[in-house]
C-alpha cells in the first residue's frame, strides 16, 4: 500500500510548472529586495543586525556587497526557472536564502521561513526533468512522470502550515475582532481602498474567513467537487492579502501550489500543451526508499512539533514571544512599546542612559522595545561594545509593552542585569515578567 501511495508514477506537469513559477518568484523576491530599499533598510544601514540567537557568525557583507549578494540569488532564481544546472542552482539558492533569513529578525516574515523549507525540498525533486535546459542538454534525464511522493510532500507541508495558521487564530483577541480591526484601521491611509477597508463588517470576514479558509482549504482542494470553488476562493483570499497586507510573494506562491491539486490534463492543457501526458501509473520502488521514508518522517515530526512548543513554555506567547517564530503564527497581534537601557559601570557604579539612536535604526528600535529576545541581544551587544572600551558593565532595562491595544505593562524585570544572563532557548526566561493578559 505504501509503495503504491509514494512510488506510483504520475504525470509531472504540476512539478515542472511549479519549478518555473517558483524560480521566477525567487528571482522577484531577491531583486525586489534591492529596488524596494529592503536591503538598504534591513542589512546595510544598521550598524549590526539582530540575527537568530546562535547564528552570530552570519553577518551582512560590508558596504554595499549585500546588493551583489541578492543579485546573485536572483540569478540563481532565474537558473531554477529555466532549469539550468538545476541541482547546483537550487542548493546554492537554498544556502544563500537561509543564511539571510537567519542573519536578521528585524523583518521577520513567515514566507521567508516557508521559502527556506521549500527551497530545501526542491533540492531533492526531479523538477528539471522536462521543459528545462538541463533536459535539452542531457536528454537522458528527460521524463514526463514523477513518483507521487513529489506531490504529497507539498500537500502535507501545506496542510501543516494552514492548519496551524487556523488554530493560532482561535484566541480571544482575534475572535472578538479586536486584532483584525486594528490591522484594517492601520490601512486607512491607503489610496483608493483605505476608506473601504474601514467597513464595519470587514473585520468579521477577515477574522472568521481567515479561520475557515486556513482550516478548510487543503481538504476542499483535495475533494474534486469543491476544488474549483476552493481555487476561486484562494484567488480572492490571496489577492486581498497581497493588496491589503502586502505579504510579499506568499500569496502567489500559495496560488502556485494549486497546481498539485488539479488533474494533470488541466495543468498540461494550460501550461504545457506539447508535453505528452503520462498515463501508465507504474509503481517503481527506488533504492532510496528507506532514506526517503526516514528523512521525511523526521522532517514532518519536526514540522508538527515546532508550532506546539509555546504550549510547553510558561506564560503567554503573545507576551513572551517564546515559541512564536517557525510556528505559522501569521498577523496575530499588534504590539507597541518603549524601552530605556541603563548601563552601569561595575567598577565606578557610573550610570549611563543609552540613546538608542546611537546604535539602532528606527526599524530596529521598534523591535527592541517589544521583543524580549531582541532586548537581551541588545544588552549583550552593549556589553561587548563597552568591553572593547575596557569597561565591565551591567545592563538594566525598563520596558513597557502594549499587546493588542491593552494598557502598557512592564515587560522586563528592572533589577535583572541582562548583560550577565545566559539565553535559555528551550525554557521561559524568568526576567520576563508575567503577562497578565488574561486579567
Amino acid at each position: 500500500m505504501i509503495n503504491k501511495f509514494l512510488f506510483k508514477h504520475i504525470d509531472n506537469s504540476a512539478l515542472i510548472v511549479f519549478r518555473i513559477i517558483f524560480g521566477l518568484l525567487c528571482f522577484l523576491e531577491s531583486v525586489g529586495a534591492i529596488f524596494t530599499g529592503w536591503i538598504k533598510n534591513t542589512l546595510i544601514e544598521p550598524k549590526f543586525t539582530f540575527n537568530f540567537i546562535g547564528f552570530d557568525f552570519l553577518q551582512p557583507l560590508p558596504g554595499n556587497w549585500m546588493y551583489l549578494y541578492y543579485f546573485i540569488m536572483g540569478c540563481f532564481g532565474l537558473l531554477i526557472m529555466v532549469g539550468y544546472k538545476y541541482r547546483l542552482s537550487m542548493i546554492t539558492f537554498t544556502v544563500m536564502w537561509t543564511a539571510t533569513y537567519l542573519m536578521q529578525k528585524s523583518s521577520y516574515n513567515n514566507h521567508y521561513y516557508l521559502l527556506c523549507l521549500l527551497s530545501g525540498i526542491m533540492v531533492f525533486l526531479p523538477a528539471n526533468n522536462y521543459a528545462s535546459i538541463d533536459a535539452k542538454l542531457n536528454p537522458e534525464i528527460k521524463k514526463i512522470s514523477m513518483p507521487s511522493w513529489c506531490k504529497w510532500i507539498f500537500v502535507v507541508q501545506l496542510f501543516i502550515l494552514y492548519t496551524y495558521a487556523s488554530i493560532a487564530k482561535m484566541y480571544p483577541d482575534w475572535l472578538d475582532l479586536s486584532v483584525p480591526r486594528q490591522l484594517l484601521e492601520n490601512k486607512i491611509n491607503y489610496p483608493i481602498i483605505g476608506q473601504l477597508l474601514q467597513n464595519q463588517y470587514l473585520p468579521f470576514f477577515v477574522a472568521y474567513g481567515g479561520i475557515l479558509y486556513d482550516g478548510l482549504i487543503i481538504p476542499l482542494l483535495l475533494f474534486k467537487p469543491t476544488r474549483k470553488l476552493a481555487f476561486y476562493s484562494s484567488i480572492i483570499f490571496h489577492l486581498f492579502n497581497s493588496i491589503v497586507f502586502q505579504v510579499g510573494i506568499f500569496p502567489y506562491l500559495a496560488l502556485a501550489f494549486s497546481l498539485f491539486f488539479f488533474a494533470p490534463e488541466i495543468v498540461k492543457k494550460i501550461f504545457l500543451k506539447n508535453k505528452p501526458l503520462y498515463k501508465d501509473n507504474q509503481v517503481i520502488v527506488p533504492n532510496y526508499k528507506p532514506i526517503l521514508i526516514g528523512a521525511t518522517t523526521i522532517y514532518f515530526i519536526i514540522q508538527i512539533i515546532l508550532p506546539l512548543r509555546h504550549h510547553f513554555i510558561k506564560d503567554n506567547v503573545l507576551w513572551t514571544e517564546e515559541g512564536h517564530r517557525l510556528s505559522w503564527r501569521m498577523m496575530l497581534r499588534s504590539k507597541s512599546g518603549y524601552a530605556t537601557f541603563k548601563v552601569v559601570d561595575k567598577d565606578t557604579n557610573k550610570e549611563t542612559l543609552i540613546d538608542l539612536n546611537d546604535y539602532l535604526t528606527k526599524k530596529q528600535q521598534r523591535l527592541v522595545t517589544t521583543r524580549p529576545d531582541v532586548i537581551w541581544q541588545f544588552a549583550q551587544h552593549l556589553k561587548k561594545d563597552y568591553k572593547s572600551k575596557g569597561q565591565d558593565i551591567a545592563v538594566y532595562v525598563k520596558a513597557k509593552v502594549s499587546v493588542n491595544g491593552r494598557p502598557h505593562k512592564t515587560l522586563i524585570n528592572t533589577k535583572t542585569d541582562l548583560a550577565s544572563v545566559k539565553w535559555q532557548p528551550f525554557k521561559h526566561s524568568d526576567w520576563v515578567l508575567p503577562s497578565q493578559l488574561d486579567k
